[in-house]
């Protein structure tokens, strides 16, 4: 096992001990599953607001924005970022603890607001089931008359972002609304925000070799929650889980030609930091404008600790204001 210079959270991780259950289920410990409540009133410096999505599917919204704005009546209105929290596609949600502390400090630290999405989780919703949430959601936006998208949202300056498998989401979902931006307009997406994103594929990478026993996020871990997530009967070189796979989507010459930039964010100690990298050069060599922010530390740091996160807000508010200018 590699040294790890970095303590990894306490906390009962479910990552550490996945228990499939009859019925084509996974057991999810709730006390891992900590939620929190919205704010609508504004008590700390963010407020907050669900919204339904589609309740035939149980997805929802949770709205983001600083309560400055609020206060101001004549508001500035601010970029967006479609946010999707992290949890391999099985695990946790858009009002868990940790990933609503993370959007709250997103919203306010990098001036933006924010939306994170309620998807289905796998194995009971397998990919592309996300996906199609992430969709919906971008359809929502498109044609809502949300007192707040209206007051305080730029839909000329939208940003697809997540963490972890959050970040495979908004990587894929991104393919796909390159391939739709005539159709999705008003809004325009800007770029897309990478953060610690969760691919892998069938051949080992460096990083997971030697990162394989995480204390956080091992790598018999990262193998199965992909098992339950992917589509069945199929490998790991699936382009849901792979990137690189085959060259790579045809949809991100798309993305080079609409100008999105993407920030991609990764950890020395993270297993998935290899798949990340050989992604960036992926999209590199397609000629799309990758902004990279790779630094010490472990898989999703800055959201288990927000200690560590101030230096990735700072590099993600100069990415989205200057992926906004263009």
């Amino acid at each position: 096992m590699a040294s790890q210079r970095f303590a990894r959270p306490i906390f009962d991780n479910p990552f550490l001990k996945i228990q499939e259950l009859p019925g084509n289920t996974v057991k999810r410990n709730s006390e891992s599953l900590k939620q929190a409540n919205c704010d609508p009133k504004g008590t700390s410096l963010v407020v907050t607001r669900d919204v339904d999505l589609d309740t035939t599917k149980n997805t929802w919204l949770r709205l983001y924005v600083p309560r400055r704005l609020t206060k101001n009546p004549n508001p500035k209105k601010l970029p967006l970022i479609m946010y999707y929290h992290g949890g391999g596609f099985v695990y946790f949600h858009a009002n868990t603890f940790i990933f609503d502390v993370f959007c709250q400090a997103l919203a306010e630290r990098v001036g933006a607001m924010v939306i994170s999405l309620e998807y289905r989780l796998a194995p009971e919703h397998r990919l592309p089931a996300a996906y199609d949430d992430a969709m919906d959601g971008l359809e929502w936006l498109k044609n809502t008359k949300d007192e707040w998208v209206c007051n305080y949202a730029d839909l000329s300056k939208v940003f697809l972002g997540g963490t972890s498998s959050g970040g495979n989401l908004a990587y894929n979902a991104g393919l796909r609304a390159a391939g739709m931006a005539k159709e999705l307009e008003p809004i325009k997406i800007k770029g897309l925000l990478l953060h610690h994103p969760f691919f892998s594929g069938k051949n080992r990478t460096e990083s997971e070799e030697k990162q394989k026993d995480d204390q956080l996020l091992p790598l018999v871990a990262v193998d199965k929650m992909f098992d339950l997530c992917l589509p069945k009967g199929v490998d790991h070189d699936h382009e849901y889980c792979n990137p690189c796979a085959n060259g790579g989507s045809k949809h991100l010459d798309e993305m080079k030609e609409l100008g999105w930039k993407v920030f991609v964010s990764g950890a020395c100690e993270d297993p998935l930091v290899d798949a990340a990298r050989a992604c960036v050069r992926l999209m590199e060599q397609k000629g799309i404008k990758v902004f990279k922010f790779f630094r010490d530390g472990y898989h999703a740091m800055e959201v288990f600790d927000q200690s560590m996160a101030a230096a990735l807000y700072d590099a993600a508010k100069d990415f989205v204001y200057a992926a906004s200018r263009t």
